[in-house]
C-alpha cells in the first residue's frame, strides 16, 4: 500500500517477494535488501518460483485467499522454467516456453481487471481475435475480488503492430519519388486487416456482455470538461479551444442516442501482433490512470476507431520528426519534404482501417461522423498534455492533427 503526502488516494501494487541465502546471477540486479538474514528479491526473475506458479494454476489450487484458476479446457506449457520478457511500463510478463505467457499485474484494485473480463468473454465465443486465455491468478484486496495475474497463448514469432507500421512509414521516406501504394512496405493491407480484427472483437463483447445507449450530451459534456481542465495544463491548446468545442456542441445536438457496449479502451497500434494466422489485440485494461469503474463501463465503439486512426497519425508524423527534427518548426521556409508523404501514409492507412472494419462490422465508422471527430479530438487533447508533461518535443504531434480535425478537412477518415 503506498500513500502521498498530498493525501492522495492509497494505491496498491503487487510484488512477490523471494528470499535466499544469496541471491546469485541474475537474481543480483533484482534484489531488494535483507530480511531475517535472508536475501530477499523480486521473484519473478526466480525460476523455481515461476515454475511453480504456473504448476499451482495447472492444479487449480486454492492457498489462502489466492485462487489459481486454470481455464476449463486450456492447455498449458509443460513443466518447465519461465523467463521475464523486456521491460513493460505498468505490468510484468513471464513466458514459459513457446506456449504460455503469463502477466503478473503490478498496480491492484478491488474488483476483477478488465483484461482477464474481457478475455472470458471473448473465449466464450471462440474468438481468434485474442490470444487464447488460459488461466488466472486471484485475490481479493480491500474485501473485494482481485486480479493478480491472468495466463494467455503465448504468441512466438509475432511482430508488433507499431513496430511494423513505422518500418512502412520509413520505406516510403526512402523512396520520396513514390506515392504510398507504390512502396513495397505498404501498409494498407495489413491496416484493413486490423479493421476486420478491431470490429470482430466489438462484435463478440457486444454478444455476450450486452449493449445499451447513452444521451450524446453525455458524451460532449465530459469531453467538455477534460478540455478545460487540459488548457490549464497544456496552455498551447488555448487557441484551438472554440474549434474543439464546436465538435463536441455538434455532438451533443445530436437526436439519436449513442449505442456502447464493451470496449477495448485504450486501442493502438502498440497493442497488436501480428502473427501468421492474423492480427492479435492485446492488454484490455483500459487507460491504466482511470479508475477501475470507469474502464469498466459501457462505451462507444468509435473510442476504439478514434484511437487506432490517432495510432495512425502518430506513426507517420513520429517517423517524420525523427527524420526531420524541425518538420513542424513555425519559422522553415518551406514545409518539410516528407510532410506531404507523412499525410499521404496517414490518410491512406486510416482510410484502410475504416474499409477493413466496415467490412466486417456492416457498418462504416466514417458515417458517424462528429462522433467520431469528437472522440479523435478528445484523444487529441489528452496526448497534448501528455507530451507537454513527459515529451515536450512530440507536442506537435497531437496539435497537427488537432488543427486538421477542427478545420473540418474531408479528405481524412474522420470526414462526416
Amino acid at each position: 500500500a503506498v500513500s502521498f503526502a498530498d493525501g492522495g488516494p492509497v494505491q496498491h501494487y503487487q510484488l512477490l517477494l523471494g528470499r535466499r541465502r544469496e541471491a546469485r546471477g541474475e537474481l543480483e540486479h533484482v534484489t531488494i535488501g535483507h530480511v531475517d538474514g535472508l536475501c530477499a528479491y523480486d521473484a519473478l526473475w526466480d525460476h523455481t518460483a515461476t515454475a511453480w506458479l504456473l504448476e499451482e494454476v495447472r492444479a487449480g489450487r486454492t492457498i489462502g485467499d489466492v485462487r489459481f484458476v486454470p481455464e476449463p479446457g486450456a492447455v498449458l506449457a509443460p513443466p518447465g522454467l519461465g523467463r521475464v520478457m523486456g521491460a513493460e511500463q505498468s505490468n510484468t510478463s513471464v513466458v514459459f516456453g513457446e506456449k504460455t505467457i503469463m502477466k503478473l499485474f503490478r498496480r491492484l484494485n478491488p474488483g476483477v481487471n478488465p483484461d482477464l473480463e474481457l478475455h472470458r468473454a471473448l473465449r466464450s465465443v471462440g474468438s481468434n481475435d485474442v490470444a487464447a486465455l488460459q488461466g488466472a491468478i486471484e485475490g481479493t484486496l480491500g474485501g473485494e475480488p482481485t486480479t493478480l495475474a491472468m495466463l494467455q497463448d503465448f504468441a512466438g514469432n509475432s511482430a508488433d503492430g507499431w513496430a511494423m507500421a513505422l518500418a512502412s512509414v520509413r520505406d516510403l521516406f526512402a523512396e520520396a519519388d513514390l506515392r504510398a501504394d507504390e512502396v513495397g512496405g505498404d501498409f494498407a493491407g495489413e491496416a484493413s486487416r486490423i479493421g476486420e480484427t478491431v470490429a470482430g472483437v466489438h462484435a463478440g463483447l457486444a454478444r455476450v456482455l450486452g449493449t445499451a445507449e447513452r444521451d450524446p450530451a453525455e458524451f460532449a459534456a465530459a469531453w467538455s470538461a477534460r478540455l478545460d481542465a487540459a488548457v490549464r495544463d497544456a496552455p498551447v491548446l488555448r487557441p484551438h479551444v472554440d474549434a474543439v468545442r464546436a465538435v463536441y456542441d455538434a455532438v451533443a445536438g445530436l437526436t439519436e442516442p449513442v449505442p456502447i457496449h464493451r470496449v477495448h479502451g485504450d486501442l493502438h497500434l502498440g497493442q497488436l501482433l501480428r502473427t501468421t494466422q492474423g492480427w492479435l489485440i492485446l492488454d484490455f485494461e483500459g487507460e491504466p490512470s482511470a479508475p477501475l469503474a470507469e474502464r469498466r463501463r459501457l462505451d462507444s465503439p468509435m473510442r476504439d476507431v478514434a484511437g487506432m486512426l490517432r495510432s495512425f497519425d502518430y506513426a507517420a508524423f513520429f517517423q517524420l520528426l525523427s527524420t526531420d527534427p524541425r518538420a513542424f518548426a513555425d519559422d522553415r521556409t518551406a514545409p518539410s519534404p516528407l510532410l506531404w508523404h507523412a499525410k499521404e501514409w496517414t490518410a491512406r492507412n486510416r482510410d484502410a482501417f475504416c474499409d477493413g472494419y466496415a467490412l466486417r462490422a456492416g457498418a462504416d465508422p466514417r458515417r458517424h461522423g462528429p462522433l467520431l471527430r469528437a472522440f479523435e479530438l478528445d484523444k487529441g487533447v489528452y496526448e497534448v498534455v501528455y507530451e507537454t508533461r513527459s515529451r515536450p518535443s512530440w507536442v506537435p504531434i497531437p496539435l497537427s492533427s488537432i488543427k486538421r480535425l477542427t478545420a473540418g478537412a474531408t479528405s481524412d477518415s474522420a470526414a462526416g
